[in-house]
């Protein structure tokens, strides 16, 4: 019998032992990244004799000369304690360094697959990781040494499965660290897994040095936010369109052949609809309506959020995904070549994962109930309307949010970012208190779940972070839960904001609606009734359309939604869309109608481009594309989306033209992207006659007169009314008003640039009435005039 049996009989003996090993177990050399966990570890044990009697109750120091432990290697990588930071799979000295949060799993195996084993749903390597060793907090951790070459990896956690108590552990399921830099599992768009799997397994990137990128001394172009013209951007819906003619179509590289088209736009900041991670198959089903399929068009279902979307690359899988994300740095450096900012639509509100039926890919194998919000028996609350809702307020989760947003900028240079339902990220967290995020209690503090927050954690880390303030950050400042902030959102200064509220106005006043004269000249000014209050003119992010909605062109031609093409039975989508068919539904119809449409198309635009904030549009909106009058296309990968080259082609000589013209017009006017609210200096309101504005229920004429230290003084007119009306202008003695932009105009004379050969013709068609300081306007149309000395009229 050695000693440690011996020594095992006397009282208290068991416990005292069991304490001394946890002491030892816990050394800290045992804790550095480089200590390797040989085969056979020698460790001491000492028992003073005040812990230990024996039979005759006199006390005797004893010694535990050895205890062995033998910790099972890995067969191809030395395995090693590692750091707990920082999280994800990171590439160090001699060997790779993988850390995960995890708070209530009770063991944690590192998984490592090769590609060709991926493909076969097999594990190439289990690594068991030692709590005692491996494990620092709620941190797991381990440093590996081996060849890493089409290496992947994953995780399995166990601990408790209670959905009631919101444990989803599964020792059987392997899962994709939320840090993974790089998603694989499908390398092709549309492509099932093996035996035909929407959800084949997933794995990480195990990242390498050998593939840098060459960014060619790329530094961030930090344009002003008030000079922005934000171009929103699908990434595969752009070149996917067989006319346009790229040699990678639906790619990145694609977006690239096509950076032309927006510098001739005068596009300098785009905003990528979301490519991040997610998986297009999410809803696949067949589409009996089209006879095809369904698929997740968007993207507004993140896997994961440091991972670009693998299959928007021309790579695909190669490489691991490292080629993918050289792909996406190509993109940023080629945009910032021509001075166009990429800014990212990120959807931290909520993931694929979904409900409780959902399945487990990542942060619910993980830990469930810190990523997100959760009620008492474990049910998800749903303000995201998509089965779950990220808990953005939790320590954990808004060190993982704010890590993310990190990486995107430091890494991939990115511009900014707009945050998709970010009202979500105002709401206080599962188990909100004051303990719980701020470490000591607070009388009275406590907030149920979901509760919408002053100051929230998340934004205020956000807003002060010294990499994060210095870039773009834009809210859609509402949720489906009903918490509409638009106006309002907690800002610190430097939060802008998608204006859903300039949307609805816009669309009614140019429309013809009574009522909104006021309402639309705010919307002129930069809303100052919303964001006077601590902010700029530039905080609202100023749109008509976006991807979500009717396009501009089905704005013109449908009073209804028609999205039978979903298989939903129209049920989906927005019903209030404050559109006009100009007279008829539907895109056949009279040339009466049509002319009607492309004026107020060509109204749409002026004002968006005429107005203090920042102008947004959505592709294809320069030519007018169509979706068919369908408000909800989030789930056709096909022509209704893709971004149609042919048809841009087509209008080239008329409204693409014209917006050409007004984006660059816009660009060459001081006085329309001020810094400051307009002042009565710079800034005076007319109606019919000037200086006299009408601001009356049935008023639909708004007029504006601004001084410019690039033009002069600028004159600009809408009349949204039926009826044609004769405006007299200001009087500005030794000079006199001449005609640039009237879109009851057919094209060229919409728009008088200097290169039409009939310019001068058609300013003289106009002299008898600019003789006498008039102009007539015909209905729904707009104007611009400028002002000149007479010797040059």
């Amino acid at each position: 019998m050695d000693l440690v049996q011996k020594l095992s009989f006397l009282p208290g003996f068991s416990s005292i032992l069991e304490t001394k090993w946890k002491m030892v177990m816990n050394l800290q050399q045992y804790q550095k990244e480089g200590k390797k966990m040989n085969g056979r570890v020698k460790r001491s044990l000492c028992v003073s004799s005040s812990s230990v009697s024996n039979g005759g109750g006199r006390g005797t120091e004893m010694v535990v000369e050895t205890v062995e432990k033998l910790n099972k290697l890995s067969s191809n990588f030395e395995v090693f304690s590692g750091s707990p930071m920082p999280y994800g799979a990171t590439v160090k000295s001699g060997g790779v360094n993988f850390a995960v949060y995890s708070g209530g799993a009770v063991s944690v195996t590192l998984c490592l697959i090769n590609l060709s084993d991926l493909q076969e749903n097999k594990v190439t390597e289990e690594i068991l990781l030692d709590p005692l060793a491996n494990k620092t907090g709620d941190v797991w951790h381990a440093f590996l040494v081996g060849d890493f070459k089409d290496m992947l990896y994953g995780y399995k956690f166990d601990g408790k499965f209670s959905p009631d108590e919101g444990h989803y552990y599964n020792s059987s399921r392997i899962v994709v660290d939320p840090y993974a830099k790089a998603v694989i599992s499908r390398g092709e768009y549309g492509a099932f897994g093996p035996d035909g799997n929407c959800w084949s397994q997933m794995a990480g990137m195990v990242p390498s040095s050998d593939f840098e990128f060459d960014w060619e001394g790329d530094l961030p172009l930090r344009h002003h936010q008030k000079d922005l013209i934000i171009y929103e951007m699908h990434v595969r819906g752009f070149t996917r369109h067989e006319s346009s003619m790229t040699s990678s179509p639906g790619t990145y590289l694609g977006v690239v052949e096509k950076l032309d088209h927006l510098k001739e736009l005068r596009i300098n900041c785009i905003e990528l609809m979301p490519c991040q991670e997610y998986n297009e198959l999410e809803y696949f089903s067949y589409n009996s309506v089209l006879g095809n399929y369904k698929m997740n068009f968007w993207g507004y279902s993140t896997v994961n959020y440091f991972s670009p979307m693998i299959r928007y690359s021309s790579a695909g899988i190669r490489n691991c995904g490292h080629d993918a994300i050289n792909e996406v740095k190509f993109l940023v450096r080629e945009a910032h070549k021509r001075g166009i900012e990429v800014i990212m639509d990120v959807v931290f509100n909520h993931t694929a994962e979904g409900n409780e039926n959902g399945p487990v890919l990542s942060f619910r194998g993980i830990d469930n109930n810190v990523y997100y919000m959760l009620a008492p028996k474990g049910e998800f609350y749903n303000y995201s309307g998509c089965g779950n809702t990220f808990n953005c307020n939790h320590p954990v989760a808004r060190q993982f949010i704010l890590d993310c947003l990190r990486y995107w900028v430091t890494e991939v240079h990115i511009d900014g970012f707009r945050f998709d339902l970010a009202s979500i990220m105002t709401r206080s967290s599962s188990l909100w208190d004051a303990v719980n995020v701020f470490g000591n209690p607070i009388e009275g503090d406590l907030l149920t779940t979901g509760t919408p927050l002053d100051s929230p954690p998340l934004i205020d880390m956000l807003s002060n972070d010294p990499i994060l303030r210095g870039v773009k950050l834009i809210a859609e400042a509402w949720d489906t839960g009903g918490l509409y902030q638009v106006g309002k959102f907690p800002h610190w200064g430097i939060w802008s904001e998608w204006n859903g509220k300039y949307r609805d106005i816009v669309r009614q006043f140019i429309k013809g609606t009574d009522g909104l004269s006021g309402a639309f000249a705010e919307c002129l000014c930069g809303s100052p009734n919303l964001y006077q209050e601590g902010r700029k003119p530039w905080n609202s992010i100023n749109f008509i359309c976006a991807h979500d909605g009717f396009t501009l062109g089905d704005l013109v031609t449908y009073n209804e939604k028609h999205n039978l093409a979903n298989g939903e039975d129209n049920n989906d989508g927005e019903n209030h869309n404050n559109s006009w068919n100009c007279g008829q539904e539907g895109e056949f119809v009279g040339l009466p109608v049509k002319k009607l449409r492309k004026r107020q198309m060509r109204n749409f635009f002026l004002c968006l481009m005429v107005s203090q904030g920042v102008p947004m549009f959505y592709m294809g909106d320069e030519y007018g594309h169509t979706k068919g009058g369908n408000n909800n296309t989030y789930c056709h990968d096909n022509y209704i989306n893709y971004f149609r080259w042919d048809k841009k082609e087509e209008a080239s000589s008329d409204f693409y033209r014209f917006c050409c013209l007004i984006t660059k017009f816009r660009h060459e006017c001081e006085s329309l992207g001020v810094n400051d609210f307009p002042t009565s200096e710079r800034l005076q309101w007319h109606g019919h006659a000037p200086g006299e504005p009408n601001w009356s229920e049935t008023s639909r004429f708004v007029a504006f007169s601004l001084v410019d230290s690039v033009k002069g003084e600028i004159y600009v007119a809408f009349n949204t009314s039926h009826l044609p009306v004769m405006v007299t202008l200001p009087d500005r003695p030794g000079y006199r008003w001449t005609p640039l932009v009237d879109t009851s105009k057919a094209a060229p004379f919409d728009f008088l640039s200097d290169d039409i050969t009939e310019k001068d013709i058609a300013i003289k068609q106009y002299a008898q009435f600019l003789d006498a300081n008039l102009y007539p306007m015909l209905s729904y149309s707009s104007i611009i005039l400028l002002l000149s000395p007479e010797d040059h009229a």
